[in-house]
């Protein structure tokens, strides 16, 4: 696309990125254009920090997932975006890090102030909505980030942060995950010990978003329990379909319903998508030596290795599968309306963390149009969509927050 065609669909609000072969009718851009579109976990900052990437990009050649550009020509309205600190290369220094990466997002705010704004309520979204500005959001992935100090908690809540995923792939001292319950190396809890009971009411007296992708069953069971308000599940998908830990099974589909939470689908295609799942594993241990013969030769260069390293490695193992159809992430969105209901699925890309491993069609935030056009192509009315392109997630964020007005009133 020339300079000059991508500033007029720019321009008239088309999505500029999106490639051809997959049309989306007028009908679907006026759903999608009326909705303010949320997605609830994109990796973008790690590429603020080791790549010193600008949001506001206008590098066409560029790989990833998110920018200024593909946020307006897919209408996204408002990131959340993922603090994820390496457990392994943070040691000691975890909440050095978490800092760092929430610096980072308020510096690509302060750099594009007519385009994009910090975000923290219900309100500031809608906001964002009417000023035609992408709402930056933050969510902690992994809550090794807090180090075991309910304090660095409510710190993190006073500079933006409004999820936190209660552990990553790394049981930490409080929640067990799921990325290593099956590791009898580890020490796990048989789900969230009392410690991580008290931070959950604290999240939930703070109005930060309970997220419980990545924990393990027990850890998703104890959290629903527990938590006095609704929770998300910022990046998962439905294990009927494709059957990987990460997913979640139809009795906690089932579970969220109940609880009037949100499930988030994710875009990552080992989690939508069986036979990709199954080819991904079999190259593991060949992709996995990669990456650290790759960290070895940076390390004994001098140079320190970085995400985009990995990233990099991935890539290229991940080009060697053929990407699964757009149907496939459809159908966990289906799946998900069918077993929780309509009013329970939204969008949790994992953009710019999944290393090019998405759909077909799905290569970036401008795409999003697509998944519009196939909802409608499925039955889905106008109103679903809008809900399930930010609507629910807007419900449940409020319904934090009044949560946490009425919990702090009891306490004052």
């Amino acid at each position: 696309m020339t300079k000059l065609t991508f500033a007029v669909a720019i321009a008239l609000g088309l999505p500029a990125f999106a490639s051809a072969q997959t049309p989306v009718s007028k009908k679907a851009m006026e759903i999608q254009n009326s909705a303010i579109v949320i997605d609830t976990h994109a990796d973008t900052l790690q590429r603020f920090l080791d790549e010193n990437y600008d949001i506001g990009s206008t590098d066409a050649n560029d790989h990833g997932h998110i920018s200024l550009d593909k946020a307006k020509a897919g209408n996204l309205g408002a990131e959340f975006f993922s603090i994820w600190v390496e457990p392994e290369t943070n040691q000691g220094h975890f909440a050095h890090h978490t800092l760092d990466l929430i610096d980072s997002v308020y510096e690509q705010a302060a750099r594009h102030p007519d385009r994009m704004m910090m975000a923290f309520s219900v309100a500031d979204i809608e906001r964002a909505h009417r000023e035609h500005k992408l709402a930056a959001l933050l969510g902690i992935e992994g809550g090794h980030s807090i180090e075991n100090d309910i304090r660095l908690l409510r710190d993190y809540y006073r500079l933006g942060v409004r999820y936190m995923t209660l552990s990553w792939s790394n049981t930490n001292e409080f929640a067990d995950s799921s990325g290593d319950i099956n590791n009898p190396q580890v020490e796990h809890h048989n789900g969230l010990t009392e410690g991580g009971k008290r931070i959950v009411l604290e999240m939930n007296r703070l109005g930060m978003l309970v997220d419980i992708s990545h924990v393990a069953d027990k850890t998703f069971y104890d959290a629903i329990a527990v938590s006095k308000a609704p929770i998300i599940a910022s990046h998962s998908s439905a294990r009927a379909l494709t059957n990987h830990p990460r997913n979640m099974t139809d009795d906690m589909l089932r579970a969220v319903a109940k609880n009037g939470g949100v499930v988030q689908v994710n875009f990552y295609s080992a989690f939508v998508d069986e036979n990709f799942r199954k080819a991904a594993e079999a190259q593991s241990k060949e992709r996995n030596a990669a990456t650290k013969a790759n960290a070895g030769q940076l390390k004994a260069a001098g140079k320190a290795v970085t995400y985009l390293d990995d990233d990099r490695i991935e890539r290229e193992w991940y080009a060697k599968i053929p990407r699964p159809p757009l149907s496939s992430l459809i159908d966990h969105i289906d799946h998900i309306a069918k077993i929780a209901s309509v009013d329970h699925v939204g969008l949790g890309s994992d953009f710019d963390g999944v290393s090019g491993a998405t759909p077909e069609g799905i290569d970036s935030a401008a795409d999003l149009p697509k998944i519009t056009q196939a909802l409608l192509a499925r039955g889905y009315s106008a109103t679903d969509i809008r809900k399930i392109l930010g609507g629910h997630l807007l419900r449940v964020f409020r319904e934090a927050e009044r949560v946490s007005r009425k919990m702090q009133a009891k306490t004052n």
